[in-house]
Order: C-alpha cells, then sequence, then structure tokens
C-alpha cells in the first residue's frame, strides 16, 4: 500500500482529502501551492535558464495564471492554447509555438498575433513559416536516441536527424528566417541522466559545424523537458539532473554558453495533482480465480489515458484496512482496451468494497488534458483547485 508521507506532506494531503470529501467522484484536485514550490525548485536548479511552461500538460486558468505572473512563458501547441493564454493576458514576446506539424492558417495565426519563434523538423513546415511568418526566429528539433529510455516517449514522431537539422538551419537563414537554434526532447518521464548528454552532444557538434562552415551563429538550445514525476518507479530529485545537465552543457560550451530554454510541464505539475474516484465493481471471472478485478469510474478515457502499455504506474492509496490482495484495474466504459493495470499488480485491501475511494497522487499532468468530451456520455474530468 502506498504510503502518504512518501509523496505528500501529511498536513496537504489531510487538507486535499478533507476538500475531496465533498465532493463527487470522479475529479482532479490540484494543491497550487506545491506548483509554486515546483517552480521555485526549478528555478533554483536552473537560474541560468529560461522556463516555457508546457501548456498541454495542464492548460487550467489557474495554472496558467500562477505561470503568468511569476514571470515565466509558455510553450503552445495549437492556436487554441495561444488563444487560451492570450485571453489572460501573457505578452505574446513570451509565448512560442512549439508544435512541429501545423496548418498553414495556424502558422499564419501565430505570426499575426505576435508570435515570433516557431520550432520546425521538415522542409515543407519550414517554407510554410518562412512565407507565412516572414523573419520569425527558427530552431530546428532533432531526433534524440535517449527518448526510448523514458516511460512516454516522444520521439520518432518528432525530430530530424543532425544531417537534415543543419540543412533546415541553413536554408531558414535562405528563405529571410533567423536560424535561432536546436530544439530536442529526451522522452516524457525520463530517468535516465544520460539521455541529456547525448542530445547535448549531437547539439554542439550542429552549432559547431554551422559557426566554421557556414557563418551560422546560433544562439539558443530548447532542451525540452522530461524531468520527472513522482511515480511508482524511482527517480533522481531535480538537483540532481540539474548538477548533470548544467555540467553536460559547460563541458560541451564552456565559456560560450548559448540560451538555455526548459519546457517543464509533467514536473512542474504532476506532483501537486490527487486524483479522487470510487469503486464501482469488484468481481472474479471465474469461482476459482485468484485475483479480483476492480472496477473504477474513472479510465483510460476519463483521464487516465497514460496507463496505456501501463507506462505511467501512478502511486495508489485507499482507506481500506486489512491484508493486501493483488487486483486488475479497469475503468468504467463499455470498451475492452479500458484496462488500467492487469500486468503490473497493484494491491488493494482484501476488505474492499464498492463505494470505497481511492486516491492516484502525482496526477496533476495529463489526466484533465486527455479526458475525453463525451465517451459512453461520461463528461470530462472535473478539475478543482485549493
Amino acid at each position: 500500500m502506498t504510503q502518504i508521507t512518501d509523496y505528500y506532506p501529511a498536513e496537504t494531503f489531510s487538507r486535499l482529502k478533507a476538500f475531496a470529501d465533498q465532493h463527487e467522484t470522479p475529479f482532479l484536485v490540484m494543491d497550487i501551492a506545491t506548483v509554486q514550490r515546483s517552480l521555485e525548485e526549478l528555478r533554483q536548479n536552473f537560474p541560468y535558464a529560461k522556463i516555457y511552461y508546457s501548456v498541454k500538460a495542464n492548460p487550467a486558468q489557474e495554472i496558467i495564471t500562477l505561470v503568468r505572473d511569476q514571470g515565466c512563458c509558455f510553450d503552445t501547441a495549437s492556436v487554441y492554447e495561444l488563444d487560451k493564454v492570450l485571453g489572460l493576458g501573457v505578452d505574446p514576446a513570451r509565448i512560442a509555438c512549439g508544435n512541429t506539424i501545423k496548418k498553414r492558417k495556424d502558422i499564419r495565426r501565430f505570426y499575426e498575433k505576435g508570435i515570433r519563434l516557431f520550432v520546425s523538423d521538415s522542409e515543407a513546415d519550414l517554407r510554410n513559416i518562412a512565407e507565412l511568418a516572414p523573419g520569425s526566429r527558427v530552431t530546428v528539433r532533432i531526433l534524440t536516441e535517449g527518448d526510448q529510455t523514458s516511460d512516454w516517449p516522444l520521439s520518432r514522431k518528432f525530430g530530424c536527424q543532425t544531417d537534415m537539422a543543419m540543412n533546415l538551419l541553413i536554408l531558414s537563414r535562405e528563405l529571410g528566417l533567423q536560424p535561432y537554434g536546436v530544439s530536442f526532447h529526451v522522452g516524457s518521464q525520463q530517468r535516465d541522466i544520460g539521455a541529456w548528454d547525448a542530445a547535448i552532444d549531437k547539439v554542439r557538434v550542429i552549432f559547431k559545424r554551422l559557426c566554421s562552415e557556414n557563418g551560422i551563429h546560433l544562439k539558443m538550445i530548447n532542451i525540452g523537458g522530461g524531468f520527472p514525476a513522482n511515480y511508482v518507479k524511482p527517480t533522481h530529485d531535480l538537483s540532481t539532473y540539474a548538477r548533470e545537465i548544467t555540467r553536460f552543457l559547460q563541458e560541451d560550451f564552456g565559456d560560450e554558453m548559448p540560451e538555455i530554454i526548459l519546457e517543464p510541464g509533467r514536473s512542474l505539475v504532476a506532483n501537486a495533482g490527487v486524483l479522487v474516484c470510487e469503486v464501482v465493481l469488484i468481481s472474479r471471472k471465474s469461482s476459482t480465480a485468484l485475483n479480483r478485478w476492480v472496477f473504477l469510474d474513472i479510465g483510460k478515457f476519463s483521464g487516465l489515458i497514460e496507463t496505456i502499455d501501463e507506462a505511467i504506474k501512478y502511486p495508489l492509496y485507499c482507506d481500506r484496512g486489512g491484508p493486501d490482495e493483488e487486483v486488475i484495474l479497469a475503468g468504467p466504459t463499455c470498451d475492452s482496451m479500458d484496462i488500467l493495470y492487469e500486468k503490473y499488480r497493484y494491491t488493494l485491501s482484501g476488505d474492499l468494497r464498492i463505494g470505497d475511494r481511492l486516491y492516484w497522487f502525482s496526477a496533476g499532468a495529463y489526466t484533465s488534458s486527455y479526458s475525453s468530451v463525451e465517451f459512453n456520455g461520461f463528461p470530462p474530468l472535473v478539475s478543482y483547485f485549493v
């Protein structure tokens, strides 16, 4: 059974639970003070970096407002995120378009709204940016092999090989854009610090060759996000990641350190969220089955999409005492894909009953934003902020 104090101060969870007991499940409750502490920790450990919050992790107005008031910037992936951030009074100079896959009309919309920093990884997209957002700064995203060691990989779909990245940056200058830097992402919930070392070394080669061979002086490295949240699998603390990443940068760039951008999402908001659900049904598939199936009022389509392939394993807590037994956890919808954990076995009390509440810790990222609109008629996941 998960120990509360491994994830939250006792006072924090007591306060969140007191609030949760007054509301009908399922829902997400976010502790704003925890988000604030995560942001402060990131700044303390990366004092030289600019923070661009990855809005997709949790696009709630309360989170955006907090990040805005702390003077941070925003990484947006769509015009819808752009409109939400602008609608909360954020200066366009503090916003980047971070998606490498975008419609022509959306590029124009970003540009018309004052956005001048774009990420690309293909010639077609780069030419669209040159035509519809002339003179903008461009970073090119590279592929990173280390992404495959993360719990939620982000490569293959995004980025390009080193040689192509250099060609695109050269082309961007020819098209009248500003070749500004190189971007990468080592994968979400990345626990292998070496992934950043390999990626930064690739970036060093690009910077050096473009400068010596083409006279292009890049000014920025966007090292993305990837810093892990506090799930079941152990990780280093943020200070360890920061110390090693800083060392990698210093070894490769020395006194010529370029501007560094971070795009945290999960690491800022995940630990602040507790997802609360209820046991709907407990059953066995035969009279001799060893494991119970525990069906919950939340599943893959209502916030727990990152349980696909059992990739993200959230700490799970229940008040019910008694000897623990292994269970299979599933959601409430009439879709056979809506099984949360079958290979990885959580343990819950053998005395667990229908109507008991379960608390998923570190659930503040990619839960409410992944929740479906109306699958099986279930409404989107409700979020509360305390």
